[in-house]
């Protein structure tokens, strides 16, 4: 009964929230707004209701919106320097996970020098203090994903290295959580990003270091999860499961900022750091049966893997399989089930470098498991949910 407990972002929740916008307090005067190169914020108009908001409270703005779906170190140096020059004081977040991310990775290093890649732990980062405080950082998030929004956590790519990074100085300060800006994902992304969300909070569940108020979140937002995403995927302007699963997303983001991941999301930078095509929802999907077998066979986590099978809808369950059940159910449901890793350039007899790169990336992650991976149980879990 020992636990630390530190979220301290302000979260709008609800439909028509960003309209809520100008009567917040904001961090500064000038904002960098950060956006993916794609076109959906401008397309569906709501890049334009965020500068319509910010006109109303007055505060000016540049636009970076190059961000890539998986975002690279070139283009946060880019997105800094441009804060920088344009004399920003805080950075705006719009879009999903590769959005909100970099703005943070941006809001640092718009203050400090050096590469990014000098704060990084993990891989051929340095690992060094970040000697100033970051910008302030407002994240509206378009998607119901990585919870990014209530995290302090970015993820960030460098060559082949995919390293998470972040610490208390990272959270969002303002975040707007609106499930009107959800209602345009398409069926398959709507699908990957509400089994991120489902993995982020499966993942603090299991963790050795859940704690009763991660528990909390976490649970919750797989009972979303299990209740709605299916109907989301199926009609996406279903509002009342587009809410459900948009709450789920800032819970999980609450449990990876009271809980941690686990090693499942190593596996996932791994092969996308590689492949950056592959989205983060789909490369955890892929394993994830083999995954959490490994786990539910290990008898370290019985009951919390029937906590999480009853939460996801299987009220009956009584075995940790339970829980692998309703998994494959939930993605069947979805359609997402027969994902394959080969459709992405995948090969079978590259795997071992896929679990090499896990462990000397994101090894970190490993230390959070429930129970020992060892380099032969990646490789395992890799060949085993091939295809």
């Amino acid at each position: 009964m020992r636990f630390d407990h530190y979220i301290p972002t302000k979260i709008l929740f609800g439909s028509g929230a960003l309209s809520e916008l100008h009567e917040q307090a904001l961090p500064g005067k000038k904002a960098l707004i950060v956006t993916t190169a794609g076109q959906s914020v401008k397309k569906y108009g709501y890049l334009k209701q965020l500068t319509d908001q910010l006109d109303m409270s007055g505060v000016s703005y540049a636009l970076f919106d190059r961000i890539l779906p998986n975002p690279i170190i070139e283009h946060v140096h880019e997105g800094a320097q441009l804060a920088r020059e344009a004399g920003c004081d805080f950075v705006i977040g719009l879009g999903g996970g590769s959005a909100i991310d970099s703005s943070k990775a941006i809001a640092v290093m718009a203050r400090n020098p050096g590469s990014y890649w000098d704060y990084v732990s993990g891989g051929s980062g340095r690992g060094l203090p970040v000697p100033n405080d970051p910008l302030p950082v407002v994240a509206i998030t378009t998607t119901a994903s990585t919870g990014t929004e209530a995290d302090p956590w970015m993820v960030i790519t460098n060559g082949e290295e995919k390293i998470g990074f972040g610490y208390d100085k990272t959270f969002p300060v303002l975040s707007v959580v609106d499930p009107q800006l959800m209602l345009t994902v398409p069926p398959r992304l709507t699908a990957y990003q509400g089994f991120a969300a489902l993995f982020h909070s499966t993942a603090g569940y299991i963790c050795k270091y859940a704690d009763p108020i991660s528990d909390l979140y976490a649970l919750k937002a797989i009972e979303l999860v299990g209740k709605s995403l299916a109907a989301a995927v199926k009609d996406g302007s279903d509002v009342a499961a587009r809410e459900d699963v948009a709450l789920a997303n800032p819970l999980a983001g609450m449990v990876e900022s009271t809980s941690s991941c686990i090693s499942e999301h190593s596996l996932a930078h791994a092969r996308s750091a590689y492949h950056p095509e592959i989205e983060h929802g789909a490369a955890l999907i892929m394993v994830s049966r083999a995954y959490y077998t490994h786990f539910a066979k290990s008898g370290v986590r019985d009951e919390r893997m029937i906590d999480m099978a009853r939460a996801l809808g299987k009220s009956d369950a009584k075995s940790p399989m339970d829980f692998v059940e309703a998994l494959a159910e939930l993605q069947q449901a979805c359609g997402v089930d027969s994902l394959k890793m080969s459709d992405y350039g995948i090969g079978y007899d590259e795997l071992e470098k896929y679990a090499c790169n896990a462990r000397e990336t994101m090894g970190g992650l490993f230390e959070m498991d429930p129970a020992p991976l060892s380099d032969a149980d990646v490789l395992e879990i890799f060949r085993r949910s091939y295809r």
